[in-house]
């Protein structure tokens, strides 16, 4: 499968405990989805593999799973750091207007007038809404780093992903 055709969904972090669980920083929301799409694919040493749960849970304020075949906290430890990625196949159409994360990351960012001002590096979640970490780049203005919120028809104006732009009404000076 291309990796275009993987959407990554969260991370393996760490161990937890002794038995072969892991800690799982999720991008899904809730949560706790990340179960719901399986099986998972990680790339190690760059080789795609396949990754079935067989438990996943909520824990404190976090989650983790159990991978099959894992049996131990040295042989979990082989997984930390490893991205979760699904194929793209198995998750749901989204309503036009709404995007993935993973499409909006790596899309030039102008504003209305044709100012550059970089490419969203990754996007963060906060309570009100969701904001896009913009890095300058050889093409922009200037390198700096903006934090630009994600709220369409008033910040966010266009978002053309075959063009691969995302237009913004937002001063360059910010």
């Amino acid at each position: 499968m291309a990796q275009d055709q993987r959407v990554k969904l969260g991370r393996i972090t760490t161990v937890y405990g002794v038995k072969g669980w892991v800690k799982v920083f999720s991008s899904t929301e809730p949560m706790k989805n990340i179960f719901d799409y399986q099986p998972w694919q990680t790339c190690i040493d760059g080789v795609w593999q396949e990754l079935k749960i067989t438990q996943g849970k909520t824990h404190g304020k976090g989650l983790i799973a159990l991978l099959e075949g894992c049996e131990g906290r040295d042989q979990a430890r082989e997984y930390c750091g490893l991205d979760i990625s699904v194929d793209r196949a198995i998750l749901p159409n989204l309503e036009d207007g709404d995007y993935y994360w993973q499409q909006l990351t790596g899309l030039n960012v102008e504003t209305d007038a044709g100012v550059k001002l970089g490419k969203v590096d990754h996007l963060i979640a906060t309570g009100s809404n969701d904001v896009l970490v913009v890095k300058g780049n050889e093409e922009s203005i200037d390198r700096n780093e903006r934090l630009i919120p994600y709220l369409p028809d008033q910040v966010i104006t266009k978002i053309d992903l075959l063009g691969g732009v995302i237009r913004v009404d937002w001063d360059p000076e910010f």
